[in-house]
C-alpha cells in the first residue's frame, strides 16, 4: 500500500523525481535560464495581457505562481508554461461574448475562465484522458492556429494606426480599417513599422551580426534574447525625453506595483451563470491548450532522450491555469519560443521557473513605475512579430496535395474562425473531425484476395497478378468492426455474392480487425443467415486472439455456418479439398 501510494505522489508530483539529486551544477545551469527566459517574458507577459483584454500587469502576475506550480506537477524539465498568444485571443474572445471589455467584471471574468480551464485539465488529467487530444484532427488545428495568427495580427491594428478599432472578425477589421484610413496615426504608425522592422532583424540577424564583428556564439545569443526588452527600454526612454505621448502616442499608463491577489467580488453575484456561459469555451481552450502543450514538451523530450507523462502535462497544465486565476490571470499554455530558450540558456530541472517567477515578482514590486511610458505600438509589434509564424499558409497547399477531405475540414475551420469567431471555428473543426473520421470508418476498404503464385501470401486481385478459385470468394476488411459500418459490410458481401454465382464459400479475413463491436456481431450473424440461405457457408481466418476471446462469450461461433483458420492459406487449402476438411 505504502508504495502504491509513493507511486500515485510520484505521478503526481513528478518534482519528487529529481529534486533529491539536484546540485550544483543543475542550480547554475537553471538560474541561467530563468536570467534569460524573464528577459524575454517581461516584455511578451505584458503584450499578451493587452491582447487578452486585460490590465498589462496581470500578464506578471499569470507568470509567477504558474510556473511555481508547474514546476512541481509538470513532467517537462523545460516547458515554459504562461502567457501566450492564442490563449489570450482565446480568452478575450469568450470574456468578451459574456462580459463587456474592460473595468473589473472583465477581469474577475477572465480569471473565472482559466480556473475553468484548470479545473477541467486537472479533472481529465486525474481520469487520465490525455486521449482526448485526437479530438483535434492536425489539419483542423492547423486551420484554425492559422485563422487565429491572423485575427492575433488584425486585433493589433488598432494599436499601430492609432485607430478605435473594435470587432473579432476580419470583415470587421477590414472594414473598419479601410473607412477610417485618412485618421490613422502617423506617429503611432512610425513607431510600430520601426519596433517590427527592428524585431525582424533582432530575430534573424542580430547574431550573426554580432558573430561577425568578433563576439562569441553564447554571448552572442544573450544579447540576441535580451534585445527585445532592450528595445522596449529604448522605446520608454524615447517616449519620455521626446514627449510621444502629449503628440498622441497611446502608452501602458500607471501599472500598479506589488505581487497579485484575486478578487472575484464583481462576479459575487451572477457566478454561475458566467460559469455556464464558459464553459464551452474553457473545454476548448482546454483541449488546444493540452495539444500544444504535449506537442512541445515531446519535441524537447525526444531531443534530450528524455520521457514526458502526457497525464501529468494535463495535470501540470490544468493546475497552472488555475493558479493563473487564483492570482487574477488569465488562461495561459505553454509557449514554443520561451521553452526553447530555457533548453539553450542551461535549464536543467523544472526548478528554472521557480527562479523565473522569482524574478518576476521583483520586477512586479519594484520596476512596474518604469514601465508607465511603454508605447501600445512597441507591445503591439512584439505581438504581431511573435504570432505571425502561426499563419502557415504552405500546410493548406501540403494538405490539399494530400487528401481532399482534409483540406475540406482545414479550410472550413479557417474560414469559420476568420469570419464567424475563434469558439465557432474550433468547434466546426472539432465536429467535421469527428464527422470525417465516422464517413471514413464508415466506408472501409474491403479488398477482394487471391494467391500470389508460387507462395502463401494472398493480395487485392485489383493491384497483383494472383491466383483465385471460382468457388471461394476471400475478403480482406481493412478496419475494426463497429456500428457505423456494419451495414457497408453487409450490403459489400451481398453484392460481391450476388455478382459470382459459383462461390460456395466467403473467407473474411481479419488481419487488420482489432474489434468488433455488439452491432457488428449482429451484423455478422445476417451475414451468416443470407448466406445460408443462398447456399454459401461464411468461414474467418487470421482472427487476433482478443477479437476471438469476445467471439467465444457469444453464441456467433455456435451459429457460424463455416469454420475459423488460423490462416488464410489454410482456409483456402483446406476448402480446396472438400474430403480433408475438418467438420464444422
Amino acid at each position: 500500500m505504502k508504495t502504491s501510494f509513493s507511486a500515485h505522489l510520484h505521478d503526481w508530483f513528478p518534482v519528487l523525481r529529481w529534486v533529491r539529486g539536484y546540485g550544483g551544477a543543475h542550480f547554475t545551469g537553471d538560474l541561467t535560464a530563468a536570467a534569460i527566459v524573464t528577459l524575454l517574458l517581461i516584455p511578451q507577459s505584458l503584450a499578451y495581457a493587452m491582447l487578452a483584454g486585460m490590465p498589462a500587469v496581470t500578464g506578471l502576475y499569470a507568470s509567477m505562481l504558474p510556473l511555481v506550480v508547474y514546476a512541481f506537477m509538470g513532467s517537462s524539465p523545460v516547458l515554459a508554461v504562461g502567457p501566450a498568444a492564442l490563449r489570450s485571443i482565446m480568452s478575450a474572445a469568450a470574456v468578451g461574448a459574456v462580459v463587456a471589455v474592460g473595468g473589473a467584471s472583465f477581469i474577475a471574468a477572465s480569471a473565472v475562465l482559466a480556473l475553468l480551464v484548470g479545473t477541467l485539465l486537472l479533472v481529465m488529467g486525474a481520469l487520465r484522458m490525455g486521449f482526448v487530444s485526437g479530438f483535434l484532427s492536425h489539419p483542423v488545428l492547423s486551420g484554425f492556429i492559422s485563422a487565429s495568427g491572423i485575427l492575433i495580427i488584425g486585433s493589433q491594428l488598432q494599436h499601430l494606426l492609432g485607430l478605435p478599432l473594435r470587432g473579432h472578425d476580419v470583415v470587421t477589421l477590414v472594414g473598419q480599417v479601410a473607412s477610417q484610413w485618412s485618421a490613422v496615426h502617423g506617429l503611432t504608425l512610425g513607431v510600430g513599422v520601426v519596433a517590427i522592422g527592428a524585431l525582424l532583424g533582432i530575430r534573424f540577424h542580430l547574431k550573426r551580426l554580432m558573430m561577425t564583428m568578433g563576439l562569441a556564439a553564447t554571448p552572442a545569443d544573450l544579447v540576441t534574447k535580451a534585445a527585445p526588452l532592450l528595445l522596449l527600454v529604448l522605446s520608454i526612454v524615447l517616449t519620455t525625453l521626446l514627449g510621444w505621448e502629449q503628440q498622441g502616442l497611446a502608452v501602458v499608463g500607471l501599472i500598479p506595483g506589488g505581487l497579485p491577489t484575486l478578487d472575484l467580488s464583481p462576479l459575487a453575484a451572477d457566478w454561475w451563470p458566467l460559469v455556464k456561459a464558459l464553459f464551452l469555451p474553457a473545454l476548448l481552450i482546454s483541449l488546444v491548450s493540452f495539444v500544444e502543450s504535449v506537442s512541445v514538451a515531446q519535441t524537447f523530450a525526444s531531443r534530450r532522450r528524455e520521457r514526458i507523462d502526457p497525464n501529468a502535462e494535463m495535470r501540470g497544465l490544468g493546475a497552472a491555469n488555475f493558479a493563473s486565476g487564483l492570482t487574477g490571470g488569465f488562461s495561459i499554455g505553454a509557449s514554443f519560443s520561451r521553452t526553447v530558450v530555457a533548453a539553450d540558456g542551461g535549464g536543467r530541472t523544472a526548478a528554472w521557473g521557480i527562479y523565473t517567477a522569482l524574478m518576476l515578482a521583483a520586477t512586479a514590486l519594484f520596476f512596474t513605475p518604469y514601465l508607465r511610458n511603454l508605447p501600445l505600438a512597441v507591445l503591439a509589434a512584439t505581438i504581431v512579430v511573435a504570432v505571425y509564424s502561426l499563419v502557415d499558409i504552405p500546410s493548406f497547399r501540403r494538405v490539399w496535395r494530400y487528401s481532399r477531405v482534409d483540406f475540406a475540414a482545414q479550410a472550413l475551420t479557417f474560414v469559420v474562425t476568420l469570419l464567424i469567431d475563434l469558439v465557432s471555428g474550433l468547434v466546426v473543426g472539432v465536429l467535421v473531425s469527428l464527422l470525417l473520421h465516422l464517413w471514413r470508418s464508415s466506408r472501409p476498404h474491403i479488398a477482394t484476395v487471391g494467391r500470389v503464385p508460387g507462395t502463401e501470401h494472398y493480395r487485392n486481385v485489383h493491384r497483383h497478378e494472383v491466383e483465385t478459385h471460382p468457388e471461394i470468394l476471400g475478403l480482406r476488411v481493412d478496419e475494426s468492426l463497429y456500428f457505423a459500418n456494419a451495414r457497408f459490410l453487409e450490403d459489400h458481401v451481398a453484392a460481391l455474392v450476388a455478382l459470382n454465382p459459383t462461390v460456395k464459400h466467403v473467407v473474411l479475413q481479419c488481419t487488420a480487425v482489432n474489434d468488433i463491436d455488439a452491432s457488428a456481431l449482429e451484423s455478422l450473424g445476417t451475414i451468416v443467415q443470407r448466406l445460408r440461405d443462398a447456399g454459401v457457408l461464411l468461414h474467418l481466418s487470421e482472427v487476433k486472439g482478443p477479437v476471438m476471446d469476445r467471439l467465444k462469450r457469444s453464441d456467433f461461433l455456435d451459429h457460424l455456418t463455416g469454420q475459423v483458420f488460423f490462416t488464410h492459406h489454410q482456409a483456402v487449402t483446406a476448402l480446396t479439398a472438400p474430403s480433408e476438411m475438418p467438420q464444422s
